[in-house]
C-alpha cells in the first residue's frame, strides 16, 4: 500500500512513531490549503509560510499523543486558525491587515465593466472587510473561501455552531450594507445629468 492511500489519520499515527515519510506525504497533502488559508487571514506569503511551518511542527510534536476524535484537516485547520490569531494580534499595532486578497474574490457580483465603477465596488467591500473582526473575518474565510460548514467551523474555531452562525451573520451584513451603499450611489451617479460636450 503506498502513502498516498492511507488517511490522514493513519499518517500522523506514523509520525507519532517518528516516520518522516508519513510527515511529507501529510505536508504534500495539506500545504497549499494551508498556504491559502493562512494567507487570506494574514495577508502576507512570508507570515503565511511561517505559520505553516510551525502548524506542521505543531502536529509532529503533538503526534505521539494524538487521538483521531475529529477529522485531521479539522484539527489542522484549528491549529492554523490559532497561529494566525495569534499573529494578527501581534501585528495589530503595527497596521490594520490588508484585504485585498479577499477583495478579489467578491466577484460573484454581476457589474458593469466600467473600470471607475470596478474601482469604487473594490473600495466599498475593502472598508467593510476592514470593519470585521478577526473571528468573524476568519469565520468568513473558512466559510467562504474554504468551503467549511458551520459545524467545521465550531470544530476549527473552537465556539459553538450558533456563536459561529452570528458570526456569519454580522459579517455578511456588513458586507451587504457595504453593496448596498455602492449599489445605491452608482444609481445615483447614473441618474445624474451628462454634460454633452459641444
Amino acid at each position: 500500500m503506498t502513502w498516498q492511500q492511507h488517511t490522514d489519520e493513519y499518517l500522523v499515527q506514523r509520525i507519532g512513531k517518528g516516520d518522516m515519510q508519513a510527515l511529507a506525504e501529510l505536508v504534500r497533502r495539506h500545504q497549499q490549503r494551508a498556504l491559502q488559508l493562512a494567507f487570506r487571514s494574514l495577508h502576507d506569503w512570508h507570515l503565511a509560510e511561517d505559520v505553516v511551518q510551525e502548524a506542521f511542527l505543531r502536529v509532529n510534536r503533538a503526534a505521539p499523543k494524538y487521538k483521531p476524535e475529529a477529522q485531521f484537516s479539522t484539527w489542522f485547520y484549528r491549529i492554523i486558525v490559532n497561529l494566525c490569531m495569534d499573529e494578527l494580534r501581534r501585528l495589530q499595532r503595527r497596521a490594520k491587515a490588508s484585504v485585498a486578497s479577499l477583495v478579489d474574490d467578491v466577484s460573484s457580483v454581476d457589474m458593469p465593466e466600467h473600470a471607475q465603477v470596478k474601482a469604487e465596488l473594490k473600495q466599498a467591500v475593502h472598508e467593510a472587510l476592514n470593519q470585521l473582526n478577526e473571528r468573524e473575518r476568519l469565520a468568513v474565510i473558512l466559510h467562504r473561501f474554504e468551503g467549511q460548514s458551520h459545524e467545521q467551523i465550531a470544530e476549527i474555531m473552537q465556539a459553538s455552531v450558533s456563536a459561529v452562525e452570528s458570526l456569519l451573520v454580522r459579517a455578511y451584513r456588513k458586507l451587504r450594507r457595504a453593496l448596498a451603499t455602492f449599489s445605491n450611489n452608482s444609481e445615483n451617479k447614473s441618474q445624474e445629468p451628462r454634460q454633452s460636450g459641444v
